[in-house]
């Protein structure tokens, strides 16, 4: 079986609203310019960076390389409790852009399933802004929309922005566990008396990997991580003081007109250069991860359901392997026709939090998961991404990342894996190791 290659269509093309004007710009180095807008955006309270790096979606269509929400023309604050019907009200009232994230633990209000479990990051469980400018990078070009400068200056800001660090004097932090390993292996075979008696089939089993009074530079981090991985989803977010360097190769949920998208992920090998192919053969034969992965895709295509037209939803590729710098992946593509009537937050709160990221059946495994972890998950295992002017929207899944808090020091990268009747406790150990190397080296190189 052949199998395309799989990327992200963060953009959308859609009308602008009208009180943003527009300058462009030609494009000669891509790595460059993409450089200059991360660190443009850096230097603000509020910024969003989504890249692709260079991955094409068959099934998700035209997309540009890379789209950027900069500086802050307004934050959404979600009224406690309501917060996706504060967030609908809002899109209803501003036809614009809206950049930001959705916390894991929003699945209190749509499972009624609250935490008490500590959080140290401290992201809000909404964290959106509508920015100031939009930057998008597409055909050799660079396009920006501004809604309170000059576009044509914006442009040569980001054109003249200097991308070199200075010397790093500061040890990089190292990251110590908060489970310990034989308290993570017996937490696995609990999981697994669970499944065995018949509680659920698949519970998604997350660790977290810490540092206090940590400093990094959080730019020069996401850079070093990005490089390292490459991933088609990768984000860089600054919301105040809060900061994900994300490099995950996931999409939670994307909206085209009326065509809703997710690709789960289940099933993950170490990419150890041009010559394993061994190790990509052993994913796709794999019958626990196949299992793992058909499981989610059946939460997945259950939770579009909620949202679209009857018989539309359908399983674009089941058990696509795919090959990025440092992992395979086994991912499968679910598609389904949005109701006339559901507007685009119904869609992604009926979906959310992402089932590749709990388990089946989903509100069980999230009450596990409660039980079992020993902290909040926050931004992890949530999402990022934006709306645009017509209602559309595009979300990854926040895996792979290292979420930062400038004014505490506090920094948190969590990782996880599927737990199923077959698992063995010490290969799922081994497998959360795998997931989280490229953290480890990109900490250790920056």
């Amino acid at each position: 079986m052949s199998h395309l290659l799989i990327g992200v269509a963060h953009v959308i093309f859609a009308p602008m609203n009208q009180l943003r004007s527009t300058a462009r710009r030609p494009v000669d180095n891509l790595p460059l310019v993409k450089r200059q807008i991360l660190f443009h955006a850096s230097k603000h309270e509020y910024g969003l960076c989504l890249d692709n790096n260079s991955h094409k979606d068959v099934f998700a269509g035209e997309s540009c390389e890379f789209l950027a929400g900069i500086g802050c023309a307004e934050v959404f604050e979600a009224l406690p409790g309501r917060s996706f019907d504060t967030l609908k009200k809002y899109l209803g009232q501003h036809a614009d852009w809206l950049f930001g994230g959705l916390s894991y633990d929003l699945k209190a209000e749509t499972e009624n399933l609250p935490s008490l479990l500590p959080d140290a990051v401290g992201f809000p469980v909404m964290s959106f802004f509508r920015p100031e400018t939009v930057v998008l990078l597409q055909d050799n070009q660079m396009i920006v929309h501004s809604l309170t400068s000059n576009p044509e200056s914006v442009c040569d800001d980001i054109l003249s922005t200097q991308t070199d660090f200075s010397p790093g004097t500061i040890p990089p932090p190292v990251l110590k566990p908060r489970m310990p390993r034989t308290v993570y292996l017996d937490t696995v075979r609990s999981v697994i008396a669970h499944i065995q008696e018949g509680d659920l089939y698949e519970m998604n089993l997350c660790q977290e990997f810490y540092s206090e009074n940590a400093t990094i530079n959080p730019i020069r981090v996401y850079c070093t991580l990005n490089e390292i991985a490459q991933p088609p989803m990768a984000a860089f977010f600054r919301f105040n003081n809060n900061y994900l360097l994300c490099a995950s190769p996931e999409r939670f949920l994307r909206l085209r007109g009326d065509r809703l998208l997710s690709q789960p992920i289940k099933g993950t090998r170490r990419h150890t250069g041009s010559h394993d192919e061994s190790l990509r053969n052993e994913l796709a034969d794999s019958i626990k991860d196949r299992a793992e992965n058909v499981m989610i895709v059946d939460l997945v295509r259950n939770d579009l359901a909620r949202s679209c037209r009857p018989g539309s939803v359908r399983v674009e590729e089941l058990f696509g392997i795919y090959t990025f710098r440092t992992v395979h992946q086994m991912i499968s593509s679910v598609s389904g026709l949005i109701l006339p009537q559901t507007s685009p937050v119904d869609a992604i709160e009926r979906a959310f939090p992402p089932g590749s990221m709990t388990g089946a059946p989903k509100v069980m495994a999230m009450s596990l998961i409660e039980k079992y972890e020993m902290n909040r998950r926050g931004l992890y295992s949530g999402a990022v991404g934006y709306f645009d002017p017509a209602g559309n929207f595009d979300f990854n899944v926040v895996i792979r990342s290292l979420l930062y808090n400038a004014d505490t020091g506090y920094l948190s990268a969590q990782v996880g894996g599927a737990i199923v009747y077959d698992s063995v406790p010490e290969s799922e150990y081994e497998e959360c190791l795998v997931k989280a190397e490229a953290l480890f080296k990109a900490l250790a190189s920056s």
